[in-house]
């Protein structure tokens, strides 16, 4: 397995840090199929000044985006092809190209930051060869990218043949940068006080008319120069995840099982919505589950929450046999809707993964129905876009289910999907792809 070094004697110079990180990031994700939001999380916290911070986002981001333009140019001007023990140096080259074709920064500050950042990698030797590749790529460009190369050809097949019509724009807005969406906390004044405190802030703002809590930003702005962030006014939270309260929508006061809660935005939302909900959030992953337990803290929610590590599929080990009056699952999937926002997605997906995700999704369906009383409702939701997670899943279930049937959604929610539920897709009134399909159970 390739390994990254981070050698280099001395400080390394201003700007070569922060593509040094960038190269390391980008290796780890491309050689041992580490998430892109793990690797970030490790190594967003060395660069002091926020500029950096956006900066080597913004490299990661647009690197894996055009990741094939860039495997073919260096494929074409390497006389002597990279191995995996250069993987680092693949990467740095890579963060070059981005830093000139993507981002536009200027040619000299990028060349010359990136040849620092071969030397702080202990590349020394190859740092005349970075220098001229770079000098390639500029003189040369790259060719145009139809979006569909971008993703792998499995999945690219998969959601021309799931949506025809709307696959060019799929894969269009998957490449986009997703917008940066707020949820208002209504037990802290609601969106009215907290677009009072945005504008305030000299912060653009634009409130969705499809969600009473969402506020989207015309410009990302870093969460904690947002005001009332850290007090809970305030969860950065996409439309299209908000909405699931909506298409919830559980009697007030109910007895709530959140299945798959974590990190616990969606049953925060709810929380906020109506207090007197009696919510246990429940997640297989303990340690994911301490990341709901923060969200609670910081909206102040908890009071009327539990939370309860432990596997929904597996009640028989957890569950004291007191219906539930309401299910939300969130199940885990594919995530295709949310490539924007992790397109590192589109490598770590494999075609073979979805028949294994489906068959977890219809073993947690199963038994969520099995504890939910007669007259409650269900919401399955995925931020999946492909068919075979969303309405087979859930056409499936209702085949073998006489006590199910699905209560319809309005358009607000997105495609019709043969009356089962409904899609959004990925940058649909600039929210995520999601699927919600509502679900009630007869007396």
């Amino acid at each position: 397995m390739a390994t990254v070094s981070l050698r280099g004697a001395g400080k390394p110079a201003p700007g070569a840090t922060t593509r040094m990180l960038a190269a390391r990031v980008l290796a780890q994700v491309f050689t041992r199929g580490r998430s892109l939001k793990a690797e970030l999380a490790w190594a967003l916290p060395k660069l002091d000044d926020t500029r950096d911070r956006a900066l080597l986002e913004a490299m990661c981001f647009a690197v894996l985006r055009r990741r094939s333009t860039y495997d073919a140019a260096l494929a074409g001007w390497m006389q002597k092809p990279l191995s995996e023990r250069d993987a680092d140096l693949r990467t740095l080259l890579m963060v070059g190209f981005a830093q000139l074709e993507v981002l536009e920064l200027p040619a000299h500050a990028a060349l010359s930051a990136t040849v620092d950042a071969a030397r702080a990698l202990g590349r020394d030797r190859q740092a005349g060869l970075v220098n001229a590749v770079l000098r390639r790529a500029q003189r040369e460009g790259f060719p145009a990218q139809p979006p569909r190369e971008a993703f792998p050809a499995w999945l690219a097949d998969s959601i021309e043949r799931d949506w025809p019509q709307q696959a060019d724009a799929v894969f269009e807005a998957s490449l986009q940068p997703a917008p940066l969406w707020l949820r208002a906390n209504r037990q802290q004044g609601g969106r009215d006080a907290a677009l009072a405190a945005l504008q305030h802030a000299g912060i653009n703002v634009v409130p969705s008319a499809l969600c009473s809590d969402a506020i989207a930003l015309e410009t990302p702005v870093a969460v904690n120069q947002l005001p009332g962030f850290a007090d809970g006014a305030l969860s950065v939270q996409d439309l299209s995840a908000q909405q699931a309260a909506d298409a919830f929508a559980p009697p007030q006061g109910a007895r709530v099982l959140d299945a798959c809660a974590a990190p616990g935005g969606k049953a925060a939302h709810l929380l906020e919505r109506d207090p007197s909900l009696r919510l246990l959030a429940l997640d297989i992953d303990a340690r994911r589950l301490a990341r709901v337990k923060d969200t609670f803290l910081r909206t102040g929610v908890g009071a009327q929450a539990q939370t309860l590590a432990a596997d929904a599929s597996d009640p028989g080990a957890w569950w004291d046999g007191v219906p539930f009056d309401a299910i939300l699952l969130d199940a885990p999937c594919s995530a295709t809707g949310v490539i924007r926002r992790q397109p590192d997605i589109m490598f770590h997906r494999r075609a073979d993964d979805i028949d294994a995700l489906v068959g977890a999704q219809a073993r947690l369906l199963e038994a969520c129905w099995g504890m939910l009383r007669p007259g409650g409702v269900l919401l399955y939701a995925t931020c999946s876009i492909l068919k075979a997670e969303n309405v087979e899943q859930v056409r499936g279930f209702l085949k073998w289910h006489a006590d199910a049937r699905a209560d319809a959604l309005d358009d607000a929610f997105g495609l019709d999907c043969d009356g089962v539920g409904r899609q959004r897709l990925p940058g649909m009134d600039g929210g995520d792809g999601f699927f919600y399909a509502r679900l009630l159970k007869s007396v």
